[in-house]
């Protein structure tokens, strides 16, 4: 109270003391309060100067970003979080805060502040965000359970399940954990999700939250573990992840995590896919004397289409809608596999050649169970190469084609982690009828059978 009397005491003696030259001499009080109001003018007038020449300039360094191709910007900005300049969304578009950052970055190494990197610039950036990023084994990749944008600590969550429609990443001994989720339903705001995420599930307690209209973040403490929560609205939909890590290890994980928030797209959309690979594998079902039966989309651009241990094939058909296609072939050991006589439900046994970078180089066949859900998914997927490959009923009969969806993985990567659905066998006999292959009437049933029915697919594209 003292401090604040003294104050106002200050306050009211110098408008006394500023009044009191008024009283004095009336002639000079006029010209006196034309200045008084004429200097706060030009002060006005020269800030609103100052704020137009830096919104010229940022937007004249802007224009000048997009003349870099999009992928470029990305990389510039997803360099400059590593390197500590820059804390916002990874999405190309340069604006005052990514220019910030380009000047921030530019300060530190000595060079001009022009908010636009020259080539020795760019490269001294990426010379010093690599070593971060490869410790760590970040990696850019498509969530295929949500359809979000993501980017991964390879090397401290190395494995990756995917179950549900929800994708998960996890260090071997549980120190560090990131979730997908996905929340669609009719008017839904982030109001009541924020708030219940806040103390769901028990044990959680927030240490910090904002809540946007179209997004929100929380972080705290779960059972001991740090957490951040990020999550995106779009319509009805809300896309988000969640990362858990040990306290300990918080100074290896925080700055992970800013990336982490940084990289996060959860509606990616515009910018073009990168290509698929020259060559890829995928797995083939022999169906009749020398026709194989394989995944439509796995022969998508291909030039040459071999079939391991036969030679050429030649396409005899496909349908896109169903996902299928058809190859012909000459002098095939192969022994065509039995059909089943219904759809499949529950248990299945998925029979296919993995990818050569899935199994050290080998071209092995392998069997493995999954479950088949009521929309037709396969959970859990099977390895990359099992496009195409035979899923076998409890009879061991062809009960459908095993359709793979792969995550494009931006950079050096480990084997990205498919979603897989069944293409189920009303389908494949209608679509085998259609181009006149009729099921081998001393067809083969059995997984070993199977096994001795399945072939590598090799796609080479120009």
């Amino acid at each position: 109270m003292r401090l604040a009397g003294a104050l106002l005491g200050c306050l009211v003696a110098l408008s006394f003391a500023a009044a009191e030259p008024a009283k004095q001499d009336a002639s000079k009080a006029a010209p006196a309060k034309k200045e008084t109001k004429a200097a706060p003018a030009k002060k006005e007038t020269k800030a609103k100067a100052t704020k137009a020449d830096q919104k010229a300039a940022v937007d004249a360094i802007a224009a000048s970003y997009t003349a870099i191709p999009l992928s470029e910007r990305i990389a510039i900005q997803n360099d400059l979080v590593w390197t500590g300049d820059y804390n916002g969304i990874i999405n190309g578009e340069f604006g005052e805060r990514a220019i910030a950052a380009v000047k921030a970055f530019q300060k530190r190494s000595g060079a001009k502040e022009t908010g636009v990197l020259n080539q020795p610039e760019r490269a001294a950036l990426a010379v010093a965000a690599k070593p971060k990023q490869d410790n760590v084994g970040w990696r850019m990749v498509q969530d295929l359970g949500t359809g979000a944008r993501l980017g991964i600590p390879g090397k401290l969550m190395p494995s990756t399940q995917v179950s549900g429609g929800i994708s998960k990443w996890t260090s071997s001994r549980g120190e560090y954990q990131a979730e997908t989720f996905r929340i669609l339903q009719p008017g839904t705001t982030l109001g009541p999700i924020f708030e219940r995420m806040k103390s769901e599930p028990a044990g959680r307690k927030t240490e910090y939250s904002l809540l946007r209209p179209d997004f929100f973040v929380i972080s705290g403490l779960q059972n001991l573990k740090k957490f951040y929560v990020r999550a995106q609205l779009r319509g009805d939909e809300v896309r988000g992840f969640t990362v858990m890590y040990d306290q300990a290890m918080a100074g290896i994980m925080e700055p992970v995590v800013v990336a982490m928030s940084s990289a996060y797209v959860a509606f990616p959309g515009g910018a073009a896919p990168p290509p698929r690979r020259k060559v890829e594998y995928a797995t083939g079902v022999a169906v009749g004397p020398g026709h194989i039966l394989t995944s439509r989309d796995a022969l998508d651009g291909c030039s040459i289409v071999t079939v391991a241990g036969v030679g050429g094939a030649d396409r005899a058909g496909e349908d896109k809608d169903k996902g299928l296609a058809l190859l012909r072939v000459y002098g095939s050991p192969l022994k065509p596999l039995a059909l089943a006589s219904e759809n499949p439900k529950g248990d299945v046994t998925l029979v296919g050649v993995p990818d050569p970078q899935a199994q050290g180089g080998g071209s092995a066949v392998s069997a493995v169970k999954a479950r088949v859900t009521e929309t037709l998914g396969l959970d859990p997927a099977p390895a990359v190469g099992f496009d195409g490959g035979a899923a076998v009923d409890a009879q061991g009969r062809l009960a459908g084609i095993a359709s793979l969806k792969i995550p494009l993985v931006a950079g050096a990567a480990p084997m990205p982690v498919p979603s897989a659905t069944l293409t189920p066998v009303e389908t494949v006999r209608s679509f085998l009828g259609g181009q006149n292959v009729a099921p081998a009437a001393a067809a083969a049933s059995g997984v070993e059978a199977a096994k001795g029915s399945v072939v590598r697919v090799i796609c080479v594209r120009k």
